[in-house]
């Protein structure tokens, strides 16, 4: 462990140092982001009847996203899983798309996918959908893997075919995790959604982005309160329907089967109004296909040629970005999200104050806290590095937060017996255990900021992201391809080498 966080502590220094990070750039971009929003207050929204009605296209964005996502997801899930693949090469292969898919970030695809489809909400919907693959595909394969082997043999015995095995005794097994995951991604491809805009894929993100560019800050401040309490009230809504579907207070079959049922015909009912409400025709998720493939093939062969050492150092700008930004991340994270554990929060009203904190950062998506960091502090990778690691105190102070609470109580109360004041819980009892979810989710977290990372480019901040997006706008289709393929690599490694980290320090 101590060779672990050693190594970390000096990489982070030398990355920070590469880019121009250092105490006093922190300082003065605190006392800058200050006086941009002071500039902001007080927010104001100049067309309410049209941000409602962005608002709830946004909305319906997300959810029609996921639903798409997680039809593609389920079949790649069954070629992915081990156990339920027919054969390792053919699981290689749909764990490779999963992969790609989660490489790939969705402003990316929406960028891609505009230029094949034309501006509008399609292409929104379908970039969400194929980003969340990435995820949906992983943890449905994750759940069908680790499903009690007992009820398929049961059914097999019985001589059906693989489908029924599959359909009898696999799927009753990993529905409650693949609803929990599908809830989940609503939540985060709604936030996802807002900055589609940017690209003219759909959204509020189109009046969030005229607001942006024409300076109008007060009016940007109303739009972004707005997606604040869309966000607060979707994660309300996501813990009450798994509660009522996964963790029923007071279990009862017909009810809790009813309450099933009517989930179930609702979200039906919803992907009908979505498709109309959004004037989209069905059939153009399936006509689009031509049109979405003739773009892709467009980025083949990739050149990573003509862009030539820029190309590389930009490269070298996004994993600087992205481990600077975990580091801050990790350092506002950890004690936040120890706070916002109801088992180590010294108050209620602390508890509380700490949840909150991190349900507003987890509102404002990263890409809009960069608009603000670069036209606070200036364009260049120290506005983006700033803002990715604001933002990861929405991601990784709830990861923290819910680990912590999760750690057996035993130890806790143990020291509390001998006398131990919250301090020596806290180091003796709480952490010890944490620790290892803690790194991993500090990992994943890097993971995840590298992706991001590749985006911020798109606002001036910094990293791979600009020449990604010029080489789209200016129909440089293999450039881009190029870049894509660059980023799906270094994800990959970094994937393969946080496993790798993870084992070893378990």
């Amino acid at each position: 462990m101590r060779w672990f966080g050693g190594g970390a502590v000096v990489l982070t220094l030398v990355a920070a140092s590469s880019i121009g990070l250092d105490l006093p750039a922190l300082v003065a971009g605190g006392e800058d982001v200050a006086n941009l929003l002071e500039r902001m207050l007080p927010p104001r929204l100049d067309d309410p009847a049209r941000i409602t009605t962005l608002a709830l296209d946004t909305v319906l964005m997300a959810f029609l996203g996921t639903v798409l996502a997680t039809v593609l997801s389920v079949p790649l899930a069954f070629l992915a899983a081990r156990n339920t693949t027919p054969h390792p090469a053919v699981a290689a292969v749909a764990r490779a798309v999963v992969t790609f898919c989660r490489a790939v970030p969705d402003l990316v695809f929406a960028a891609l996918f505009v230029r094949a489809l034309g501006l509008g909400v399609l292409p929104g919907v379908l970039a969400l959908a194929l980003h969340s693959v990435g995820m949906l595909g992983k943890l449905f394969a994750d759940a069908i893997e680790g499903i009690d082997p007992g009820p398929r043999e049961a059914v097999r015995s019985v001589g059906v075919g693989r489908v029924r095995e599959l359909v009898n005794g696999v799927l009753p097994q990993v529905v409650p995790a693949w609803i929990s995951a599908f809830v989940y991604r609503v939540d985060i491809n709604l936030r996802t959604s807002v900055v589609l805009g940017f690209v003219g894929a759909g959204g509020i993100g189109f009046a969030l982005q005229d607001a942006l560019r024409g300076l109008v800050y007060p009016k940007a401040l109303g739009i972004v309160a707005v997606v604040l309490v869309l966000v607060a009230a979707m994660e309300l809504l996501s813990v009450r329907i798994r509660r009522s579907l996964l963790a029923p207070s007071r279990p009862r079959f017909q009810r809790d089967r009813t309450v099933r049922w009517a989930c179930g015909a609702g979200a039906a009912v919803l992907v009908v109004v979505s498709f109309v409400r959004l004037d989209i025709d069905p059939l153009a998720v399936v006509t689009s296909i031509p049109s979405l493939l003739e773009v892709a093939g467009r980025t083949f062969p990739p050149d990573l040629t003509s862009l030539g050492p820029a190309l590389w150092e930009a490269m070298l700008q996004t994993l600087a970005i992205g481990l600077v930004a975990t580091g801050l991340g990790v350092v506002l994270s950890l004690p936040l999200g120890l706070l916002a554990a109801r088992n180590v929060a010294p108050h209620p009203v602390v508890y509380g104050a700490a949840r909150t904190t991190i349900l507003l950062v987890r509102a404002v998506p990263e890409l809009i806290l960069a608009v603000i960091f670069v036209a606070a502090v200036g364009l260049g990778p120290v506005a983006g590095a700033i803002a990715l690691g604001i933002g990861s105190i929405g991601f990784l102070g709830k990861l923290v937060a819910d680990a912590v609470e999760e750690i057996p109580t035993g130890p806790l109360e143990a020291v509390r017996s001998v006398g131990g004041g919250w301090w020596k819980v806290l180091f003796s009892a709480v952490l010890p255990q944490g620790m290892p979810s803690i790194v991993g989710s500090g990992l994943y977290l890097l993971d995840v900021n590298i992706r991001t990372s590749t985006v911020l480019g798109i606002v001036g901040a910094g990293g791979v992201g600009f020449l990604l997006f010029e080489a789209v706008r200016t129909l440089h289709f293999e450039v881009a391809g190029g870049i894509v393929l660059l980023v799906f690599l270094v994800v990959l490694a970094i994937e393969r080498l946080s496993g790798w980290i993870r084992a070893q320090l378990t």
